[in-house]
């Protein structure tokens, strides 16, 4: 966003001059730091779009009121030092540099010989000056510096069109049947037209220029400038209608505009306005003194443009021509004005400033009296009419005085420091306050308030007794006399508090600091205006009645205006409208007049005729990116799908007045949820846009204005061949072959599964009935047998019954267990004990065994696989402890290790190697199938659950146990734990 500088500028009348009006105008100056291509500018023109072009030595702008969009040799120029623009009737811009190469610009882009074929000629070394169209508007006929005619019909340039003959510009403004000039004016050495000998040279105008007639020849014709005189020019006369001398104007004439009924002149030194030139009026002001005016632009809103020499570009926007500024620019001591009345008795206008300054303006005359030179605050605070007289009562932040137009200079009536506020009663008596006292007049005493323990603000008088104060603690009454003011205390909205009061027809209105205004009938609230009833600010600082049932409320952001009858804002001033600063000190009424105070100058206006700038702008689109790329803007936008780019299309809107208030909205057509998107950016942002024809609508309205008509910008993304239908059609048929060779291999797994399953149960079933039958040892039950008979012969039956019961249990034992995967180790430890204990007796009581147990298994339920101990417990008590001379010892150890069941067999008999040496072939082969059964087992458990369980023998002789025989096995046991 550019930075804007206003300039208020002092229209300084000469004494020679006629009805001398002191009178602002508030300019805006562009400059480079603002974006302009440079701080000289020859000329300025507006195109078909709206824009304002300015011609620089380095380049030309395009400017839409906010940004500068800046071209030169790199964007398509001839050259960059352009010295004249001419827009013409198709749209284009064309550009005349000093090299003779045309370039025009239109729809985005810089047609230049290198991109456009039909701009290809050969200039001779002689540059364009002078453009015109035919009638028909199609053609374009160029006249150079060597007065050569070049033809552009929109195909190709052609020199020497009419003839290889040398003319010159009044050829062309004489045959104005068929030319029409593309420029409102000409600078050139003299008016008389060698070939035209019919033409009629006027020495003054034979009409005045109040003519209505004559002013619109003036303006629909051609006008050259000659030293300091302005002629009209038509084939059959040239009439002068501006002499610079008679004007006061002695420079040369380097420009001019005509604006409505005003005529503007630009010269090398200033820059005049001539208000109500075309009505007859000799008003001129001079502006912008000792600047090089090089050009002035008249825009189709009423805008004025200055270009100059080394100083930018001013602006004038077309509502302040309806606005008068005073400040210390032009008349005033300083820009801070903190009151203003106008007497509609005698028209004089009262200004009152900081400093103690009271200004009396009577015919554009300015009287100054300095009233307060106390150090501190010194403002003129307030200035009142008294009923009789032409009298008025100013008061200032230490006095107050009274003043008439027969008085030398004001009269000093009251000395008192601090003072706040004042106000006259009906009959023509006064009072003041101060934060702590009430001034009862001149001739009154004064009353000692400080007991309300509040600041006074302000006060209103309904009579000679009855007043109202404003404080900072809400309001209060007095109803006469020497009485003390009492809080009206009906309603807690009136104890906040209060800037300034107003007595209008039986209501009190009460404007608050923060809280916006209160109506207050018989001390009860019956209506509040604040920000949500479009009041413009919430903070009041006075409030003005102009006795036409209006009160102006002044605040910190601007001007409302109620309807104190209808109870009803009607509207609201601010410097969006053309005021000076939204800071509002202080207003008065006069007839159609508003005067407005400010903390920036006082400014008055016509209040019913402010013109308000209700044409909706023109959208553009400025340029488009997607992805990585910028694209020329255009209203067709068409590109294959970029995964992850993003979509951004930046516009704009043309608004010389207010560019910084200009709201957007945007809307996709295919977005039906979202609908119309505001905004103040003027970037719409769509990061992922799939592929799709997508309608994107732009529109925006300007500070007052109505919507405008919607810029639709066609965007078609097009799918990679990957998102064709038919490559979707490829991608679905090979997913659903993937599902379906995924079911196939997931099915394949399952049934290899299933598989291995029964394969396991039918191997699990071979080792377990393997595993039975090598328990089921004939020689165990052999033995069993013959000790049962034995015990019957030596006549020990009961024995014998009670093991027969028990080798019954243990078949039935070792029968059940077969059957399962997993028993718990409860269980197998009661089936190893029954078993060793029918062991003991057949073998005598040889050898004692006991288990035991670490303390963590105590805390847990443990299933292990069946089968798995008992044949090494039999091997144990067979071959290890029955072989041995005397009694033995076994051990049987069980401890937890992690996710297995650590067992170890521990036996004191006569040692692994040693048994092997002496079992037979038939025993060696029976003890080898029992272990490589239980090793298989654990293998195949291993490769189902993933438990790796393991079978060592260890012979204590021959590994390290010393002298100790025996044999330790060790078995891991994969298990499942519970709690």
């Amino acid at each position: 966003m550019q930075a804007v500088r206003y300039i208020v500028i002092l229209l300084l009348f000469l004494s020679a001059f006629r009805n001398t009006n002191a009178q602002g105008l508030v300019i805006r100056n562009y400059n480079v730091k603002d974006g302009l291509a440079n701080a000289t500018v020859y000329s300025a023109i507006q195109d078909e779009e709206g824009f304002i072009w300015f011609a620089t030595p380095t380049g030309a702008s395009k400017f839409d009121g906010k940004r500068f969009r800046n071209y030169t040799k790199k964007d398509g120029l001839s050259d960059n030092d352009v010295i004249k623009l001419v827009s013409d009737s198709r749209g284009r811009v064309w550009f005349f540099t000093y090299n003779g190469k045309p370039s025009f610009y239109r729809n985005q882009v810089v047609h230049n010989e290198d991109n456009d074929s039909s701009l290809q000629f050969n200039s001779r070394s002689h540059y364009m000056q002078y453009a015109f169209e035919d009638k028909a508007r199609t053609i374009i006929w160029f006249l150079n510096s060597g007065g050569r005619i070049i033809q552009y019909n929109g195909r190709k340039l052609t020199y020497d069109k009419l003839g290889a003959k040398q003319t010159d510009l009044f050829w062309l403004l004489n045959n104005d049947s068929i030319f029409r000039t593309l420029q409102p004016y000409f600078n050139l050495p003299e008016v008389r037209d060698t070939i035209n000998a019919n033409q009629r040279i006027f020495l003054s105008s034979p009409y005045p220029a109040s003519d209505p007639d004559f002013g619109d020849r003036i303006r629909n014709n051609p006008v050259i400038i000659t030293g300091n005189t302005l002629y009209s020019y038509t084939r059959k006369d040239v009439i002068p209608f501006m002499k610079g001398d008679e004007w006061g104007i002695h420079e040369d004439i380097s420009t001019f505009a005509a604006d409505q009924d005003h005529l503007w002149i630009g010269t090398q030194r200033a820059l005049y306005l001539i208000r109500n030139f075309f009505k007859g009026e000799r008003k001129v002001s001079k502006l912008l003194a000792n600047h090089y005016i090089t050009g002035i632009l008249n825009d189709r809103d009423g805008n004025i443009w200055i270009t100059t020499y080394g100083d930018g570009v001013y602006h004038i926007p077309f509502k302040h021509f309806y606005f008068g500024y005073l400040d210390n620019t032009n008349g005033l001591y300083s820009h801070s004005v903190y009151s203003v009345f106008k007497d509609r008795r005698n028209g004089l206008l009262y200004i009152g400033e900081n400093a103690g300054i009271l200004n009396i303006m009577d015919k554009g005359v300015i009287r100054r009296f300095s009233l307060d030179s106390t150090a501190g605050r010194n403002s003129v605070l307030g200035i009142l009419p008294l009923p009789k007289g032409e009298e008025v009562l100013i008061g200032t932040d230490n006095n107050i005085f009274q003043y008439a137009p027969s008085y030398q200079r004001p009269r000093l009536l009251i000395n008192q420091r601090g003072i706040k506020d004042m106000d006259i009663t009906p009959s023509g008596r006064f009072r003041a306050v101060t934060r702590n006292r009430l001034l009862n007049g001149p001739d009154g005493k004064s009353q000692d308030l400080g007991s309300l323990e509040t600041m006074i603000s302000s006060i209103v008088c309904l009579n000679d007794s009855a007043y109202y104060l404003g404080t900072t603690a809400g309001l209060f009454y007095c109803s006469g006399g020497d009485r003390m003011p009492e809080p009206v205390q009906h309603d807690p909205r009136l104890s906040q508090s209060i800037k300034d009061l107003q007595w209008i027809n039986g209501y009190l209105w009460v404007g608050t600091s923060d809280q916006g205004i209160f109506v207050v009938k018989d001390n009860a609230v019956v209506r509040h205006f604040r920000t949500d009833d479009n009041l413009v600010s919430d903070i009041c600082q006075q409030l003005y009645y102009d006795g036409k049932e209006h009160l102006y409320v002044a605040t910190n952001r601007g001007v409302s205006v109620i309807d104190t009858k209808a109870l009803r804002l009607v509207r609201s001033f601010t410097s969006n409208d053309g005021l000076m600063s939204d800071d509002i000190r202080g207003l008065s009424h006069y007839g159609d007049t508003l005067y407005i105070a400010t903390s920036n100058g006082l400014c008055y206006f016509s209040e019913h005729h402010i013109p308000t700038d209700t044409v909706p702008p023109t959208v553009y689109l400025n340029s488009i990116r997607y992805g990585d790329s910028t694209y020329t803007a255009g209203l067709h936008f068409s590109h294959i799908y970029r995964r992850g780019a993003s979509f951004q299309a930046e516009f704009g809107a043309i608004a010389y007045d207010l560019p910084d208030l200009v709201e957007y909205q945007y809307n996709f057509s295919n977005d039906t949820i979202a609908g119309w998107v505001s905004t103040m950016s003027n970037i719409v942002p769509y990061p992922r846009l799939q592929p799709g024809e997508y309608t994107l609508l732009i529109r925006a309205r300007k500070y007052k204005s109505d919507w405008s008509k919607p810029m639709a910008v066609h965007i078609s993304i097009l799918p990679q061949w990957y998102q064709e239908w038919w490559a979707r059609g490829i991608v679905v048929l090979l997913a659903l072959l993937a599902v379906l060779l995924v079911l196939r291999y997931i099915i394949g797994r399952i049934r290899g599964g299933e598989r291995r399953k029964t394969e396991y149960n039918r191997r699990i079933a071979e080792l377990e009935a393997k595993a039975l039958t090598n328990q089921m040892n004939p020689h165990f039950i052999f033995n069993s047998l013959n000790s049962v008979q034995h015990l019957i012969l030596e006549k020990e039956e009961k024995q014998a019954l009670n093991f027969l019961a028990d080798f019954a249990t243990l078949m039935r034992q070792m029968l059940n267990n077969s059957r399962k995967s997993y028993i718990s180790l409860e269980d197998e430890i009661a089936f190893l004990t029954r078993y060793l204990e029918l062991e003991k007796i057949r073998f005598a009581n040889s050898f004692v065994y006991r288990f035991e147990l670490s303390e963590e298994l105590k805390e847990y339920t443990l299933y292990i696989p069946p089968m798995i101990i008992q044949p090494i417990l039999e091997n144990a008590v067979k071959h290890g402890l029955a072989p041995k001379n005397g009694s033995g010892h076994l051990v049987v150890r069980l401890e937890l290790n992690g996710d297995l069941l650590y067992c170890a067999v521990d036996d004191d008999g006569i040692g692994w190697e040693h048994a092997n040496n002496i079992k037979s072939g038939k025993l060696a082969k029976h003890e080898s199938t029992a272990l490589s059964v239980i090793k298989e087992r654990l293998q195949i458990i291993k490769s189902f659950n993933g438990s790796v369980g393991k079978l060592e023998i260890i012979d204590k002789f021959k590994s390290g146990f010393g002298n100790k025989e025996g044999t330790l096995v060790e078995i891991l046991i994969p298990i499942v734990k519970m709690l």
